[in-house]
């Protein structure tokens, strides 16, 4: 099937042509007729199979007759990230650049005036965060009474984030003669219930069990100790030949520090959380889709919906707390038909968070071999944790693990130490010879025995 026979006007194919896509994927093929239709519908697809281009083809087509009146847009889209949201901006420009349709961007990071100028002209679909939108409705700057047709995208994203409650307070501001369409890759019970309290008899299309993965992604973990993760990616990076690679971390200030270590170690790459200012951040992902940048390191911001379709890797430098995002992580790679991988970067301590993203996905994830591609001086990482104190040497913090030999040990008992002011009226300890030393070193107490744990002489 081609987009000839979806019911699409001229000027939108047109657009579509110009893009070079010829056919439209299965989510395309069953949900442009039925958005077209004007019934709500939950749109059910893994990702990275063209959700994005599902509604917003149909809805040029919808919106293409009427004007939009001043701060009264007529329709809505709510993305949970600013990401996403930019991106669906891009794609109304693509796909839209042979209708007059005018669009605005509502997201934070950016100034209040120019959302407001662009507002006060009047906009024909509103792209936005559930938490900036509900800002400039207090402040009077838009109503919500004209929207047409409402999008939820990525619903289970704005479940995680904790929008629910903000997409019901906005709900209510719409009025009820609407068409609403809701888009995800999984379908939480959560989501099943805001479907039913909110759309009417809507129509479920789904193009593949929920909560799979694409066929074009080549998935495997590699079990390796915790202290020596940031060395297994390395290797694993310089052996897989990286041309383009997203790195996930599960936490904002781990995506700073293993940022920082791969940079270190030569390799090109940026950092990409929640935290970052919104000009660096939509700076680093330009980059980073331009192919200026090889690694983007991020936390689960990146993982809903970012279409870059020269992604050769993903790596899971930590198993995401919630099995799902499993899923969405992994689809960053292999879309629009081309091969990907993934890899997942595991510790014995990972087992439950594995073996719950494998009941999801219905199969067993295939385990990396690391011998041959990891030795004993790969793991000779300088970024290895130094201690729990603050500025504390390598050799203190680690000597305890490190197993001292014990002419080593030797010498460093022999090396004269400073003399000590008398402390509670009694002398320094002079330095005891070296035939007083045990045999080995006492495991655990650093590189100098104390006096009172050495062996007496014979």
């Amino acid at each position: 099937m081609t987009f000839d026979a979806l019911g699409l006007s001229d000027p939108v194919l047109r657009a579509v042509a110009e893009t070079g896509y010829t056919q439209p994927t299965p989510i395309q093929e069953k949900a442009i007729p039925t958005v077209l239709m004007g019934r709500d519908m939950v749109g059910l697809a893994q990702t990275g199979t063209g959700k994005t281009a599902g509604f917003t083809l149909p809805m040029i087509d919808i919106l293409a007759a009427g004007r939009a009146k001043a701060r009264m847009p007529r329709s809505l889209i709510l993305e949970p990230t600013r990401e996403l949201a930019a991106q669906v901006a891009e794609s109304f420009e693509k796909y839209g650049k042979y209708n007059r349709l005018t669009h605005a961007l509502l997201i934070g990071g950016q100034s209040f005036d120019n959302q407001d100028k662009l507002l006060d002209r009047g906009v024909d679909v509103l792209i936005a965060t559930p938490g900036r939108l509900l800002d400039q409705v207090e402040r009077g700057k838009v109503l919500l009474r004209d929207v047409k047709v409402f999008v939820i995208d990525e619903a289970d994203r704005m479940l995680d984030m904790g929008f629910i409650p903000d997409i019901e307070r906005i709900v209510k501001l719409l009025t009820p003669l609407r068409q609403t369409l809701l888009f995800s890759a999984t379908m939480p019970p959560e989501i099943r219930r805001l479907a039913d309290a909110y759309m009417i008899n809507p129509k479920e299309v789904a193009v593949d069990r929920s909560a799979t993965t694409a066929v074009t992604v080549a998935d495997a973990v590699a079990i390796v100790p915790e202290r020596d993760k940031r060395a297994a990616l390395r290797r694993i990076v310089r052996a897989e030949k990286v041309a383009s690679a997203l790195v996930f971390c599960n936490r904002k200030r781990d995506v700073d520090i293993l940022k920082q270590s791969l940079v270190r170690h030569g390799f090109d790459a940026a950092a990409l959380h929640g935290d970052l200012a919104q000009e660096t951040r939509t700076a680093t992902l330009d980059s980073f889709r331009e192919g200026a940048l090889t690694i983007l390191v991020a936390s689960d911001v990146a993982a809903r919906g970012l279409d870059i379709p020269d992604v050769s890797h993903v790596f899971n430098f930590d198993v995401p707390y919630n099995p799902e995002d499993y899923v969405h992580r992994i689809g960053r790679t292999g879309r629009a038909g081309k091969a990907g991988r993934a890899i997942t970067i595991a510790t014995p301590d990972d087992g439950k968070s594995l073996d719950a993203i494998q009941r999801l996905i219905g199969r067993r994830i295939e385990r990396l071999d690391l011998e041959g591609l990891l030795d004993d001086s790969a793991l000779e990482d300088a970024d290895r944790p130094r201690g729990r104190g603050r500025g504390r040497s390598q050799s203190r913090s680690n000597g305890r693990n490190r197993g001292d030999s014990a002419p080593e040990a030797r010498k460093a008992a022999e090396k004269p130490r400073p003399d000590k002011a008398p402390r509670n009226g009694r002398p320094a300890p002079k330095p005891r010879p070296a035939a007083d030393l045990p045999d080995e070193p006492v495991v655990g107490l650093g590189d100098h025995v104390p006096a009172f744990l050495r062996k007496p002489p014979r």
